[in-house]
């Protein structure tokens, strides 16, 4: 105890530790000042930093303010044209619908025309259906009285043929001879029988023709004939009934044949038809 005591009161060792007290509080002024400088640096770049980002802070918003007021802009602009476009889209909806009725009701109308022509085309084809049962009719009694014609002397009933045919079967029926015969305008008169035949006019269009009739030293005029119409006449010392039958007209000729009494065709010439050339 006494050692330390004794080296506690050298003053060589105060010394030393009033030194080292010194050194230890100049550096820890020292450090203090140093730290407290660093933290001032610091505050003034962290004070310096927050002011530029607060600036451009702003910066980007009054960019942003520009930007969202353009596009405000914009979207107003938009709107007015979606509005004005919605309208005309409306007017022309409205239009439309109003041209599709006019065009549904046009069609209906259209449709009942149509429905009523229909109705009358049906109506006609029922009365030409009719007109042509009547026509097949008319066309049955003529063919009938043609086939069974009446004279032009007394009204004598008469079978007459109006094709080749025909007459072969009336020649097969042996009640009366049968002579055919064609006859040329402005030729000599054709002989058949004992009668001669001369034709003075055709008609074609008509269907009618003019022609003599010369027997017994007569001369008969047939005039304005028609087809299949029989000419009856008289001739010879029993007054026997003849009848001449035309059966086709040409532009200059026409065809026919001669009925006579049995066995008065004999005295034909051997060629009926001797003079037409």
């Amino acid at each position: 105890m006494s050692d330390m005591h004794n080296d506690g009161g050298n003053p060589l060792v105060k010394n030393i530790l009033m030194v080292v007290a010194v050194v230890f509080v100049i550096a820890s002024v020292i450090f203090m000042v140093q730290a407290q400088n660093r933290i001032n640096d610091m505050e003034k770049n962290q004070k310096a930093a927050l002011e530029k980002m607060a600036a451009k802070m702003e910066d980007s918003n009054d960019q942003l303010k520009a930007e969202i007021k353009v596009i405000a802009g914009n979207v107003g602009i938009t709107q007015k044209d979606l509005k004005t476009r919605a309208a005309a889209l409306q007017a022309q909806e409205v239009a439309t619908r109003a041209q599709l009725k006019a065009d549904e009701e046009s069609t209906k109308q259209q449709f009942g025309v149509v429905n009523t022509e229909v109705t009358n085309v049906k109506g006609q084809v029922t009365k030409v259906s009719a007109d042509v049962n009547d026509t097949r009719t008319d066309l049955a009694a003529t063919k009938g009285k043609l086939e069974t014609a009446i004279g032009d002397l007394n009204k004598h009933s008469e079978l007459i043929a109006m094709n080749h045919d025909q007459l072969e079967t009336l020649k097969h029926r042996g009640d009366r001879d049968y002579l055919e015969f064609t006859l040329y305008k402005g030729k000599d008169p054709v002989r058949l029988s004992t009668v001669s035949l001369q034709l003075k006019k055709v008609d074609p269009k008509k269907s009618q023709f003019t022609l003599y009739v010369m027997a017994d030293d007569k001369k008969i005029e047939k005039k304005d004939r028609s087809l299949f119409e029989p000419l009856q006449f008289y001739t010879g010392r029993d007054r026997n009934m003849y009848e001449v039958v035309v059966t086709a007209v040409d532009k200059n000729a026409v065809s026919g044949y001669m009925s006579t009494p049995k066995n008065m065709a004999s005295a034909a010439p051997p060629d009926p038809r001797a003079g037409q050339q």
